[in-house]
Parts: C-alpha cells; structure tokens; sequence
C-alpha cells in the first residue's frame, strides 16, 4: 500500500505541474492540442474540443502540448503559443514550477497542521561551562538569523550547516533585543555536559525554544520549511558540482518512489506514515519546481531564456526569430535530458533487485 500510495503521490505532483501549464495557456487564449500524464504509448485518451486528453504508458513526466510550440504544428496560427504576447508565453512556461511549488507549501501544510509546538532558532537556555556563552558569544534570547552566510529558516539549518562546514570556528547572525549582532570568526567548541542520569554527551550547551502551533506560527513555519527546502536543491547541486556528491546519490522516479515507500514503512503507524508521505511529497513537489527552472534547455528554465533572448533580439532587429531553431536546440536537450533519466532508472532498478 505504501508503494501504491507512493506511486498516486508522484503521479499527482507530475500532474499538477502540467496543469500549471494548462490552465495559464487556457486562460490566456493559447491552443492546447494534448494534455498528457506521463510518456510513451497511450493507454487512455479523449478528445475533448480541441484538446486531446490523455493518460500514457511510461511513468515518467507528462506534457501539455500547445500548438506552435517550439515551431511544430500551425505557428501562424493566431491562437499558437508563439503568437502570444511575450509575458503571456513566460507565465505559461512558469506555470507549472509555480504549481509545484504551491502543492509542495500544501503538503508540508497538512504534515505540520496537526503539530502542537514548534522548535525555533532562539537560544532559551544555555549550560554552565558553554564555551560559546558570555558578553561577546551567545546570550539567551538571541535568534540566529545566519551561519556562515547561510540563513537558518528553521532550528535543524544550524546542524546542517555546521555539519556541511569543516572546522570550529564560523561566522554568526544574530538578533538581539532587535539589533543584529556579528560574531566573525567565532568559536564552537563542543563539551562534555552531564545528563540528569549521571551520564555525560558531547555537545554544544545550549538549547533552541519552542512556541506553541498557533495558526499564524503554523504559517510562518510552513513557508520557512518551503524556503529551507529551495536552498536544500541549491546545496545538492553545488555538491553535484564541487564533487561532494555523485552520480550513486541521484535517483529518478523509481528511487523516488523506493525511498517514499520506505519511509512509509519505517514509520509507526498508518497515520504517521501518511504524514510522512505528505512530507516527502512536498519535499519532491518543491524540488521538482525548482529543478524545472534551472537554464536547461527542454526544462521551463531553458525555455524561459530562450524567450527572454529572442525577445530582446527580435526588440532590437525588429525580425521575427524562426521559432524552429529554438525548438532543435530544446529537442536535442530533450534526448539527453531521457538518455539521463533511463540511465538512472536503469540504476534504481538494479538497486531494488540488489
């Protein structure tokens, strides 16, 4: 049931995503010739006015195909996506991040509703013998606000900054009685502090307050958890880049669907694993809005720069760019962008027989 549960889930963020794209080319007058769930041969299809509704076999993506788009079909056509003002074609192309996100910020919504207190980034107490404490370190009261340049949205951003930055000594943010305060080069040594079984563990000495899950604190926590998110698929994508990360570390679809599945069944209950489930589901909701958006071409970011340059090109010639063009260059980044997809499909597969 997790499995199944999993699969609708991921089914469902690849169906809003195009939706997204949908429902602004409806609504700014643009043909939509097929909206489609999924690649590959269809296994279910309606034609409905002028669009083509369907459902296809491979669980990968999905597409809203739009007449004149990327200079395929009638590009003269009044009511093509090329013919279309500029602003019009770059809220359709954003459309569907835009829904992404949204979807994301509601399913971490329903997973932190039915919280009663929340952890924040204030200092409430700190230990006798802390090495951070004192007139010029860490005072209770204090709300860290950055470390080492990064903001801390919530309380578990100070582990994972610290745990992503070698050494003792980093740089803080803080705010205090209103006023911000900067630690350059401050110490953060851990202790030795006694338990209250007689045992002692190694850690900082100090502890972050909690409040209680009003409405407006449920809000405020929801949309930092979105934000905390969004700077989670930049720090994965400079570790892609600088090495700290791997090939072995990216997963596809079927990964996706293994690890929420997991997660599922790791948990206690049936209730905390459909909790679970709407945590990770806004968790990928989140990353695959912005994933879509990065400079790519085939991904909405590739085309949005390539709607911005030919925009300002055609402002300056005042000649029409052959949409064509753009469409090779969006086609070709399509077929390496599958070759990467099957390949890490291939990848999760062995790792589920393994």
């Amino acid at each position: 049931m997790s499995v199944l549960f999993a699969i609708l889930l991921f089914s469902i963020l690849i169906l809003t995503h195009e939706l997204g794209h949908f429902v602004a080319a409806k609504l700014s007058g643009v043909q939509v010739n097929e909206f489609s769930m999924f690649m590959g041969p269809s296994i279910w299809k309606k034609q409905v006015g002028e669009t083509l509704y369907a459902i296809r076999l491979i669980p990968i993506g999905g597409y809203c195909a739009m007449e004149g788009e990327d200079g395929e079909g009638d590009v003269y056509n009044p009511r093509s996506f090329g013919q279309a003002a500029w602003w019009k074609r770059l809220i359709i192309l954003v459309a569907g991040a835009a829904m992404n996100f949204a979807t994301g910020v509601a399913l971490l919504g329903a997973f932190y509703a039915p919280s009663e207190h929340f952890a924040l980034p204030v200092v409430t107490s700190i230990e006798e013998g802390c090495a951070m404490a004192g007139e010029y370190g860490l005072q209770e009261g204090d709300r860290i606000l950055e470390l080492d340049g990064e903001k801390i949205y919530v309380y578990t951003d100070f582990s994972l900054i610290l745990g992503l930055n070698e050494g003792d000594v980093h740089d803080l943010v803080l705010e205090r009685n209103g006023e911000k305060i900067v630690l350059k080069d401050f110490l953060m040594e851990k202790r030795e502090f006694p338990n209250a079984d007689g045992t002692t563990t190694l850690r900082y000495g100090f502890s972050f307050s909690m409040v209680d899950a009003t409405f407006w604190e449920t809000v405020k926590y929801v949309w930092n958890s979105s934000l905390d998110t969004v700077r989670l698929v930049r720090l994965s994508l400079q570790m892609l880049l600088t090495g700290k990360a791997g090939f072995r570390d990216m997963s596809g679809p079927v990964g996706i669907v293994q690890q929420m599945a997991q997660v599922a069944d790791a948990s206690p209950s049936a209730y905390y694993a459909f909790l679970n489930l709407l945590y990770f589901g806004g968790f990928i909701a989140i990353n695959l809005a912005v994933m879509n958006l990065l400079p790519i071409p085939a991904l909405d970011g590739g085309r949005v720069v390539g709607l911005l340059i030919t925009t300002a090109v055609e402002a300056v010639t005042k000649k029409k760019i052959n949409p064509k063009y753009e469409g090779y260059l969006h086609g070709a980044g399509m077929i390496l962008l599958l070759g990467l997809m099957a390949i890490i499909m291939c990848k999760d597969i062995i790792g589920l027989f393994r």
